[in-house]
């Protein structure tokens, strides 16, 4: 295990303990993990037996499967950027064969490139299927697709988690540029940004590349690696923790003040990562988030944590996962080398793990570096009012209606039960803060016997005033 310094080592420990845990339990044969925030790879470790007798670490080499999506996509939208492809332009456009396939009804729409991204084309799910596609050529595409397809629902309306259409993404781009699909994400997508252990064939690893398993009559029996085809855009990327780590924290980036340069712009790296279309719960079974789909990511939703951004990769013998917060950079990448081991549910064990580390007692990341000068100025006019209400000054901070909502003889009322129900100090700096946005923030007061959460919200206009004041006591559990 290496760690640096930005979490605490309990916390690390923790995570350690999540994926050693599997290893012993028999989910897979190793299993090999990350932690990074916004610096870089800052804790990595591994378990198991990556093949040679030896444990994986940051730079053994897993296939990262359908976490390539996130390449495809990026790789496509640097030719959106240099306009020679249109989103809303019709697949027929760039694979003549699909113009053979009868639509599901008499008014369906060819599916364009953005409901390919966006997995909306009508496809059904396809996972056990396009798993052993990879190395079928452009021509043996061609023939399925001359022989028809099926639709689960109309082009446009629906998403279900389809490969064929990563896979025909794959043509687009080679069409599009005139050069392999493979060639076109590494020197345009990959390279640049130094992601030289990310390769689409095994042999051009400079890692230990790691054996795939499938359990077999309660032994690990060892799996073939499948070359590039037609199918490589929807999971061939081989890669490694730190080279993962470095690409989701790039994507990560384009929400800060100062984002990463690299091929794909900042504005097209953060449409990438945004909600396009919901996704069913079947899809994600168990989980508590509401989650949609960007361009080649899921977007979660969580009420504490806000956008979480995360792929899965599932292949033969391999299983993939990369997530992070929108919002701080932080997140997991994590590889198991076993057929359906499903890391993605220690990888979200570990994030959450890691995000709860970063948050106070309020829950929520603490020093909101994006909250905005006027809700700085505001907090600070809202704090002089509570020490000592004046109406004249309540109407200088705040919007008409907010007294109009609670009229201020009650809200001074309100404000003076609360402080004495918690003794807060309201001459003392605030013990803990979080921000929902850069218009927004909350706060908690010290008292004797608890604590006072003070929160405002500001309306639109740049003048800066409150339009909602809330002040509630939180007195001490006894």
């Amino acid at each position: 295990m290496t760690a640096g310094s930005a979490f605490p080592t309990a916390v690390v420990e923790q995570i350690e303990a999540v994926f050693r845990e599997r290893v012993e339990r028999g989910v897979a044969p190793s299993s090999a993990w990350g932690v990074f925030d916004r610096s870089g790879l800052v804790a990595s470790g591994g378990h198991g037996d990556r093949g040679d007798g030896r444990s994986p670490d940051a730079d053994s080499v897993y296939r990262i499967a359908s976490c390539t999506k996130s390449v495809t996509a990026a790789t496509l939208m640097t030719l959106v950027a240099d306009g020679s492809l249109d989103l809303d332009a019709p697949v027929t456009d760039f694979v003549p064969a699909f113009r053979a396939v009868a639509l599901p009804t008499p008014d369906s729409p060819v599916p364009t490139v953005r409901m390919l991204l966006t997995m909306s084309a009508g496809f059904p799910t396809d996972d056990p299927w396009a798993d052993r596609q990879e190395s079928i050529t452009d021509d043996e595409l061609d023939d399925v697709l001359r022989g028809g397809l099926l639709f689960d629902s109309v082009p446009g309306t629906r998403f279900a988690y389809s490969n064929l259409a990563y896979a025909l993404l794959g043509r687009v781009i080679a069409v599009v540029t005139g050069r392999p699909y493979t060639q076109v994400a590494s020197e345009t997508v990959l390279r640049p940004l130094g992601l030289t252990d990310t390769v689409f064939r095994a042999d051009e690893a400079r890692g230990h590349v790691v054996t795939g398993f499938r359990p077999y009559d309660g032994a690990w029996e060892p799996l073939p690696l499948s070359g590039p085809g037609a199918f490589s855009p929807i999971g061939g990327l081989f890669s490694t923790v730190r080279d993962l780590a470095r690409w989701a924290a790039h994507l990560a980036s384009a929400f800060t003040a100062s984002p990463e340069p690299g091929p794909v712009s900042p504005a097209d790296r953060r449409l990438l990562q945004q909600a396009m279309r919901v996704v069913p719960t079947t899809v994600v079974p168990g989980s508590t988030r509401p989650t949609a789909y960007g361009f080649g990511v899921f977007v979660e939703q969580d009420d504490r944590f806000g956008e979480l951004v995360s792929h899965s990769g599932g292949y033969p013998g391999f299983s993939a996962h990369m997530r992070w917060s929108v919002r701080d950079g932080i997140g997991v990448v994590a590889f198991e080398n076993a057929t359906q081991a499903k890391v993605s549910v220690a990888a979200q064990q570990a994030h959450d793990l890691v995000l709860d580390a970063a948050t106070g007692s309020t829950g929520v990341l603490a020093d909101p570096a994006t909250t905005v000068s006027a809700t700085r100025a505001a907090q600070a006019a809202v704090t002089s009012l509570l020490r000592d209400w004046r109406d004249d000054l309540a109407d200088a901070i705040c919007t008409p209606n907010v007294a109009m909502d609670v009229p201020y003889e009650r809200r001074r009322r309100a404000v003076a039960q609360a402080v004495a129900a918690v003794g807060a100090d309201l001459g003392a700096d605030p013990v803990a803060e979080s921000s929902s946005a850069p218009s927004h923030l909350r706060w908690w007061v010290p008292g004797s016997c608890g604590r006072l959460r003070v929160e405002i919200r500001l309306a639109p206009s740049a003048a800066g005033l409150v339009q909602t004041l809330t002040v509630e006591p939180e007195p001490t559990e006894r």
